[in-house]
């Protein structure tokens, strides 16, 4: 079933997550110790899908038949792999993975995409229903900000990467640092912009927009005005790595940042956490917390993107971009009354529809 009409991404959400949602009673889980009621694993699956299915027969998406190259070319387990892995340096971790997958279905190349957006939907879902106090929104901003179409049809490897890292937050949560450093050395394998994630998950521990989210902030603004000395900087640092080159390659000397107006809309939850901090102070919640300190981190990383490499840096905020889908629902729900949280649900659904058919339409020409 190949996805044709992107507007289904929509008209699946709308019918069957608003059915599910009134139909299928919600179930009680325990969060940190506490009684929440979220959408049960059933009802939560049937959403998710037909985007597993739409991502697994996707064609000429992106880099989506580099991916099927990539795939074909790879071999089974055994001798040729260490071969093939000591002429392909650059994150084995993938080539292992996609070795032994290949190993166990053959050269199906559908159920090899499949696995994979399974994969990553199962992370994704896993981590709404249960962070998340109103799962479909989360969902719905998922879907139509197009991280969806971005990553699991195109940037597949790094979103295996951040699915892994999603998987630690957790951990990160409870502050057990050395299994979430591990948790992310092993995403790293796989795409090593995964390492991003060892200094941000000190940065966003503690209250909302604290020194540390502050000092991040200060950083990229000085990093800014300071465009040239940053890029030698990152370029020095790189200098052993696989990614020697990534300054003086031509695509980074070509890039001409993120759109502003894109770094503008991925900062809408860590604005609306700034104008509503008393309130996330005052329920002082570890998990709202962390979310909106994600947020500040996805807003931060944008801002730096526009001034630098959207190519590069600009694929770095979806690390910690997922977390701000969970804050602003709460968000919502909390600085305002019942009839305003309506009103506000409204318009910012609104504003995500009228990006879809931005990024869709004129960035994307695909509608």
């Amino acid at each position: 079933m190949t996805l044709t009409n992107y507007w289904w991404l929509l008209i699946w959400l709308a019918l069957a997550g608003g059915l599910l949602a009134v139909a299928v009673p919600k179930k009680p889980v325990q969060v940190l110790g506490k009684t929440e009621y979220r959408w049960s694993w059933g009802a939560a699956l049937v959403l998710a899908c037909p985007y597993v299915i739409w991502a697994a027969n996707r064609v000429n998406f992106g880099d989506t038949e580099v991916y099927r190259k990539t795939f074909r070319d790879i071999p089974t387990l055994g001798g040729p792999l260490t071969s093939y892995l000591s002429e392909h340096g650059k994150d084995q971790g993938f080539t292992v993975l996609v070795s032994i997958i290949k190993t166990l279905i053959g050269s199906n190349d559908k159920l090899f995409f499949f696995l994979i957006a399974a994969f990553q939907m199962f992370c994704i879902i896993y981590f709404l229903r249960k962070y998340s106090t109103s799962f479909l929104l989360s969902v719905f901003m998922f879907i139509i900000s197009t991280d969806y179409l971005s990553w699991m049809f195109n940037g597949m490897r790094q979103f295996i990467a951040v699915c892994i890292v999603l998987l630690s937050f957790g951990l990160v949560l409870r502050k057990k640092y050395i299994p979430a450093v591990l948790v992310i050395l092993l995403a790293s394998t796989i795409h090593a912009s995964a390492l991003i994630m060892i200094p941000l998950i000190f940065v966003m521990q503690g209250p909302s927009w604290n020194w540390k989210t502050l000092l991040l902030l200060v950083g990229v603004g000085t990093a800014i005005l300071l465009i040239d000395p940053f890029t030698s900087f990152v370029d020095s640092i790189l200098a052993e790595t696989q990614y020697s080159d990534l300054i003086t390659n031509d695509i980074w000397k070509n890039d001409n940042g993120t759109n502003a107006l894109r770094a503008l809309f991925y900062s809408i939850p860590a604005i609306l956490s700034l104008i509503g901090k008393r309130f996330v102070d005052r329920e002082n919640s570890p998990i709202v917390n962390l979310c909106v300190n994600c947020s500040v981190c996805t807003a931060a990383l944008y801002i730096l993107s526009v001034f630098s490499s959207g190519i590069y840096i600009g694929r770095l905020p979806i690390y910690t971009t997922l977390q701000g889908y969970v804050a602003v629902p709460w968000l919502i729900e909390h600085m305002f009354t019942k009839q305003s949280a309506k009103i506000i649900t409204g318009g910012l659904i609104c504003g995500y529809l009228a990006f879809f058919f931005y990024q869709m339409y004129f960035a994307w020409n695909i509608l």
